[in-house]
């Protein structure tokens, strides 16, 4: 698959060769403290070269947490910039969480942080707010269809609190939820053989019939594994749509390590369930 496809047909077929999982790249302390690393730079750099050297080839989709370099300064992003080259240059996909929203130039610098090919932390999709009102993302619209990235829109998430915002209703019956799932399925009308503008929504959110998730384009699903979801749970929530789910398991697979082989096999045991469990869908 070419690079320059745009990133709906990378993706695609990425999780039909590979599998359909997204593994997360969440260095945070606990972590780091039961692979008996230190919660530092040196910590970091070993946790973030055995994930990658473990997985890069094996696995479609990497979501590394920017947030738990970022908290390194400097030294960190060098960190987050390597992974982000090898994963890549592995054939893996990265999304890289870092949930910016903004309006205008700042929203503008944002993309070209991650969207503009030639910049240090070019990923194939980026992960964005849209509660400064959908028109905010435009810069990141337009930059990562120019560069063939894609976009990861929070929509309907699965932290508690979320729901006061995405759950809210309009003046016109609708929910803001299903406002933002309404602007992704324009941006992905008529992508073959899926759009490259996807949403978040979680997968422990249970029921959610009453949304159209299929918006043609790619669903992150966080909460598989340790949050509690399964990838039996996936049909149900996600109903028609459920092919294009990209679930997303971060401890699940993490806390296998720092064996290579166990975090492979871990890897693998969570992408045969949920290929299991669309195919009888």
């Amino acid at each position: 698959m070419s690079p320059q496809e745009p990133f709906g047909a990378r993706l695609r077929h990425a999780m039909d060769t590979r599998g359909p999982l997204c593994v997360g790249i969440d260095p945070h302390a606990s972590l780091l403290a039961a692979w008996g690393l230190n919660d530092d730079i040196q910590g970091l750099e070993s946790f973030t070269r055995t994930v990658v050297e473990a997985l890069a080839d094996q696995v479609a989709v990497f979501k590394p947490q920017s947030a738990f370099f970022e908290r390194f300064g400097s030294r960190g992003v060098a960190v987050l910039e390597r992974a982000v080259a090898d994963l890549r240059a592995a054939g893996g996909l990265v999304v890289m969480d870092a949930k910016r929203g903004d309006i205008g130039s700042t929203m503008a610098a944002y993309a070209e942080t991650y969207l503009r090919k030639d910049a240090p932390l070019f990923s194939d999709a980026l992960t964005v707010s849209p509660y400064l009102g959908y028109g905010s993302l435009k810069p990141a619209v337009d930059l990562a269809r120019e560069s063939g990235a894609g976009l990861f829109v929070l929509a309907l998430t699965s932290n508690p609190e979320g729901a006061e915002v995405q759950r809210a209703v309009r003046a016109d019956g609708r929910s803001i939820g299903a406002t933002m799932l309404g602007h992704l399925a324009a941006e992905n009308a008529g992508a073959a053989p899926m759009g490259s503008y996807g949403a978040v929504v979680g997968a422990t959110l249970g029921d959610l019939s009453t949304f159209e998730l299929d918006i043609n384009g790619p669903l992150l699903a966080p909460g598989i594994g340790a949050q509690g979801a399964t990838p039996a749970d996936l049909p149900r929530v996600f109903g028609a749509a459920v092919r294009n789910v990209v679930p997303n398991v971060s401890r699940g697979v993490l806390k296998a390590g720092p064996d290579a082989g166990a975090l492979r096999d871990a890897a693998a045991r969570f992408a045969d369930e949920v290929r299991a469990a669309v195919d009888a869908a």
